[in-house]
């Protein structure tokens, strides 16, 4: 039971960690800023459904994926990394500008940037997506992959919570505060995006020198 129970803590802190909802939260503030609450609460809403689904399938079929495409875990690191570092670059430098939108953009402005930036890459990215692989094939027995989707569940609930919650923050801490929040977030995001790069690289690039 104790075991069980040191797995739950281990896979709710790595995949929050990982996910990091403080470190989306700038990006949704940003990018929905011309929406209203309700469209707001649709985008996040969408946004962690679809994260949660997706932690979910790569958890059990993951690794089957990565070998019938011919895909390593390495190669998404990397991949992961050149992206993380892009955004991290634009955090930092708070220039994820606004986008003005006519009323009969939203929805589908809604439905593009729900999936694609927030859920993926930004919510469920390579890290998540890795945890979830490695988590599962640690999970030894039904009660740690229960627990295991139940930690997922907790954490992309909180991320939800955080992202519902945003424009009262974003009040709270003004434009000043949001920039100032940006730029360390986008420091913190390009940390984690140079360790996914050559956590990555470095087995390829050993790979190939034995190959040679």
């Amino acid at each position: 039971m104790n075991e069980v129970i040191a797995f739950g803590i281990l896979s709710f802190t790595s995949f929050f960690t990982l996910i990091n909802p403080f470190g989306t939260m700038p990006i949704f503030m940003t990018m929905t800023a011309d929406l209203d609450q309700s469209h707001r609460t649709k985008t996040a809403k969408k946004a962690s459904i679809v994260s949660f689904i997706t932690i979910i399938i790569f958890a059990f079929s993951g690794q089957v994926l990565f070998n019938f495409f011919g895909i390593s875990v390495n190669s998404f690191r990397v991949v992961g990394g050149v992206i993380f570092f892009l955004m991290g670059m634009d955090m930092l430098q708070a220039r994820l500008g606004k986008v003005k939108l006519k009323e009969s953009e939203i929805k589908t402005y809604v439905n593009d940037i729900s999936v694609t930036p927030l859920a993926i890459p930004m919510i469920c990215g390579p890290g998540a997506l890795t945890n979830a692989i490695v988590m599962m094939e640690d999970a030894d027995s039904i009660e740690k992959k229960v627990v295991l989707i139940f930690a997922a569940f907790v954490v992309i609930l909180l991320t939800y919570l955080i992202l519902y919650s945003s424009s009262k923050i974003m009040k709270i801490l003004g434009q000043t505060g949001i920039n100032v929040m940006m730029r360390l977030m986008g420091l913190i995001v390009m940390v984690i995006a140079v360790e996914f790069f050559f956590t990555g690289l470095k087995p390829i690039l050993l790979d190939i020198l034995r190959s040679i």
